[in-house]
């Protein structure tokens, strides 16, 4: 890169962080309740973000002082392919009630978050986490992120178990190589050595260097039948070829991604386009190749356009290819021609392939919570003491009980039930496949709610599916607090996308529930009172004039944004004058 090139600030937080250390075990030992800025940037990497209770913001003090912000800290488990055993699972719930807000928190990228720590319980949080055989690094920050892949455990054919360790071998290969993870958090005592400049020892970082990525990196792996990981919305994406129950081949897909800054104009969401075939024994090297590329290309002086859809963007796939066969040493095949066809959430009961059984389990918005009538925290826990079964997190924010031999079924209904957890054929289609962001109040870029307000919504259009005669209609429905789209609503057949303050949203139609598909602006800025009546012109439009077999999220795209809106709104009129 040019040496005129004047580069962002956190670039140089990361050069000078000594490999991510910052002065990070000296805040530590403060007594103040945060950070400065710059470990603030350092601690991304560390799987933590620095936030504050916004529903705090404007209390007072008794004397009538304002109280001023409540830090707090998000931690984040990185968890490549969402598998996690019981007693980790126990140890997080645990954690959770002992040093969190009493919940635990599946997220999109199949981890778990800690929400509400506060930065005296840091240490013990992230330690804790480590000793369970769990890792925070790398699960934030400008770095390989957890890499997903289909949770599903059939055991019928190598597939999926094909799937799943290669999704150990790239997180393993692409972790950063600092050592400083491990003596702020797990090996030291009292900070005091570590970040004395003269004892510092600086390890290769040979895929990252000194400054790492310019930007966050995610990368999942699919089945082109089952495209439960979205990939088309990751930077980079592996989609399976399978021949006679074997992968023989992966597709690569380079350049999606989610994020939006609505005030620039430069930015926007993308996905991924197929750039390569490689075999199986290619993926690491090739998924290395891809990173450097972006290590050395991305855009280091503007974060907005840093991630490495702009760079494929600027350069074109062909460029792109051409320098990743470059670093990789060797010319790549081009894509089969095979694509996403379906997706599956894995709610409900399956058989496993092996004799046993797994269940699916929908958790709303990924929140383990217990609350009212609905104890699951509490029935998670007790199924998982007693059975002490592996689980699985997917991309859709449940949960999956694996290995479940065919006579323990009837008493884990039992227990699921007693504690208000619902099956699969008490779920709509819809709220199965919806998903929302944390928002509210604990993440500091959230212009609106999301995950608090998305089930009464889905209450509403259960509601007028059900007048419609919809209700067993697919529809997927992704909402966010922000234009960041961390539960990805660009994608599928109804994205709600914080706008304004005041409760406004983006309205986003057209995508569909494959994640193959951008969805489009629909209507901007809509109050919170006001989704359904603009969504329920289009579903019964959607009622009278769908093809046969066509999902929501295809006839919105073959109607198009201006012939839906001329339509919906006539129906709209028609009613207001009636």
């Amino acid at each position: 890169m040019s040496e005129e090139v004047k580069l962002a600030k956190e670039e140089h937080v990361k050069a000078d962080s000594r490999q991510l250390r910052g002065t990070i075990a000296d805040e530590l030992a403060l007594a103040a309740d945060h950070f400065c800025d710059d470990n603030i940037k350092i601690l991304k990497h560390h799987g933590t973000y620095q936030q504050d209770n916004r529903d705090a913001r404007h209390e007072k003090n008794a004397d009538g002082t304002p109280r001023g912000k409540s830090f707090m800290f998000m931690v984040r488990t990185r968890i490549p392919g969402g598998k996690v055993t019981a007693a980790q699972f126990l140890a997080e719930l645990d954690l959770c009630d002992r040093v969190g807000n009493g919940t635990l928190r599946i997220t999109t990228r199949q981890g778990f978050q800690l929400h509400g720590v506060i930065k005296s319980h840091l240490k013990e949080t992230i330690r804790t986490i480590n000793q369970i055989q769990l890792s925070t690094l790398a699960a934030c920050g400008d770095v390989e992120r957890n890499v997903m892949c289909c949770p599903a455990p059939y055991k019928n054919n190598r597939v999926r178990a094909q799937m799943q360790d290669m999704a150990d071998r790239i997180a393993e290969h692409l972790k950063p190589r600092t050592t400083g993870y491990h003596e702020i958090w797990v090996t030291d005592e009292n900070g005091e050595k570590i970040n004395a400049a003269e004892t510092f020892q600086p390890v290769e970082e040979p895929i990252y260097g000194a400054t790492y990525l310019p930007r966050k990196f995610k990368t999942a792996i699919a089945l082109p039948d089952d495209n439960c990981v979205d990939v088309y919305t990751n930077d980079l994406g592996f989609l399976a070829i399978v021949e006679d129950d074997n992968i023989v081949g992966y597709n690569v897909l380079v350049g999606g991604g989610m994020g939006v800054t609505p005030s620039a104009k430069k930015t926007f969401p993308a996905l991924a386009q197929r750039m390569a075939f490689v075999l199986p024994d290619e993926v690491v090297a090739v998924a290395e190749a891809v990173v450097k590329v972006q290590r050395d290309f991305g855009n280091r002086s503007d974060r907005k356009i840093a991630r490495l859809k702009y760079l494929i963007h600027d350069w074109g796939v062909g460029r792109f290819k051409a320098k990743v066969e470059e670093y990789y040493g060797a010319a790549l095949a081009a894509p089969r021609p095979i694509d996403v066809t379906g997706v599956d959430d894995h709610v409900g009961w399956h058989e496993q392939g092996d004799g046993n059984w797994f269940l699916g389990i929908n958790i709303e918005n990924g929140r383990i919570k217990d609350e009212g009538p609905l104890q699951i925290k509490t029935g998670l826990r007790a199924v998982l003491s007693r059975y002490q079964m592996p689980t699985r997190l997917t991309p859709l924010q449940g949960v999956i009980l694996c290995d479940i031999a065919p006579g323990d079924r009837a008493g884990i209904d039992q227990l699921l039930r007693q504690h208000g957890i619902r099956g699969a054929d008490e779920l709509t289609l819809l709220r199965r496949y919806a998903i929302a962001c944390p928002a509210w109040p604990t993440c500091g870029l959230a212009v609106t709610e999301a995950e608090r307000v998305l089930p009464g919504i889905l209450d509403e259009m259960e509601a007028e599916l059900a007048r419609l005669g919809l209700l067993g209609e697919r529809i997927s429905v992704h909402m966010t607090g922000c234009p960041n789209g961390c539960a990805r609503p660009y994608t599928p057949d109804i994205g709600l996308v914080g706008k304004a303050a005041g409760e406004k949203y983006t309205v986003f139609l057209g995508g569909n529930v494959e994640g193959t598909r951008l969805a489009y602006i629909y209507r901007d800025t809509v109050p919170r009172e006001e989704l359904l009546p603009v969504l329920a012109p289009v579903l019964a439009l959607f009622k009278a004039e769908r093809h046969p077999g066509e999902s929501f999220g295809d006839f919105c795209h073959r109607q198009g944004k201006e012939v839906l809106t001329a339509s919906a709104d006539a129906i709209s009129n028609a009613a207001s004058a009636g």
